[in-house]
């Protein structure tokens, strides 16, 4: 094999080729670190920051791999994912992740003491949210704590401290991961039905598109709620309102439970973290 074929193929293992992933991760980051600058974030933090975002989900991603091999041979969807299909071993997939993780430890070491302690939780989220499947009925829920815990980082990195609205931000994307991994979910129902695997998707049963719709909902409210205790102005909700429209157009992509539209609803939330990071600059700068 040679370096550029090895290359293509960890860059399939990481989902450098699919950056849905790391948007979905980036975003709820975003959004702490321009929150907690008052929107204007020291400019070292937002790049050591991004490039963590980019580094943590390539991690996490092999890891996911690495779990779930002996699983993605039974999904029409991941069968000729690196690992599963052979062309990468195990181990690889295992030094590669450390790799990732450990460049990304370096990058946040000219910070604080409290945000160095908050990456070893950060760590092993990322390392055990793909063993959460076989046990935890929302495993979403797991995935939203993994997913945000970037936010209260973000505000340890620049002042030092977590205020509350820091944990209530983490909450806010916690609803919106179950929310549109929910949706990714319903793409695969029926291979986690016959594996025996838990996801939202399962565990909503018949009132997934409520549960989902829910999700949307506490999420909107959480940021609106965060948008008082900060005083942010009309830019921001300006943006949640449009933030919801998004969502609105996701309900009438997952109404009917077929595929493509589910996964399609789930790459369109790109568009939601997108707008309500944008609402944030917006408003800071006016």
């Amino acid at each position: 094999m040679t370096f550029f074929e090895r290359l293509s193929l960890y860059m399939q293992l990481t989902r450098l080729n699919r950056p849905i992933g790391i948007l979905l991760l980036l975003w709820p980051t975003l959004w702490g670190v321009w929150i907690a600058g008052k929107g204007h974030p020291n400019m070292n933090i937002v790049m050591i920051f991004t490039l963590g975002t980019l580094l943590m989900r390539s991690a996490g991603c092999a890891i996911n791999d690495y779990a779930d091999h002996h699983i993605d041979r039974h999904v029409k969807r991941t069968h000729q994912r690196p690992i599963t299909s052979g062309r990468i071993a195990p181990r690889e997939a295992l030094w590669l992740a450390s790799a990732l993780a450990l460049t990304a430890f370096v990058l946040i070491l000219p910070l604080n003491i409290l945000t160095l302690g908050l990456s070893v939780p950060a760590v092993f989220l990322a390392a055990s949210y793909p063993y959460t499947k076989r046990f935890f009925a929302i495993p979403q829920a797991y995935l939203g704590i993994a997913f945000g815990f970037g936010i209260p980082m973000a505000f340890a990195a620049q002042l030092n401290l977590i205020p509350s609205v820091a944990w209530l931000l983490l909450a806010a994307n916690i609803f919106w991961a179950i929310a549109y991994d929910t949706e990714y979910a319903m793409v695969d129902r029926d291979d986690d039905a016959h594996l025996g695997i838990h996801s939202s998707a399962l565990f909503f049963g018949k009132y997934d598109v409520i549960a989902v719709m829910s999700c949307y909902a506490g999420t909107l409210f959480l940021l609106a709620y965060a948008g008082k205790i900060l005083q942010m102005g009309i830019a921001y909700y300006v943006a949640l309102l449009i933030a919801s429209g998004i969502a609105l157009y996701h309900y009438t992509l997952i109404r009917h439970r077929q595929r493509e539209a589910c996964f399609k609803a789930f790459l369109h939330n790109n568009w939601l973290g997108a707008v309500v990071f944008l609402g944030i600059v917006l408003d800071f700068l006016a």
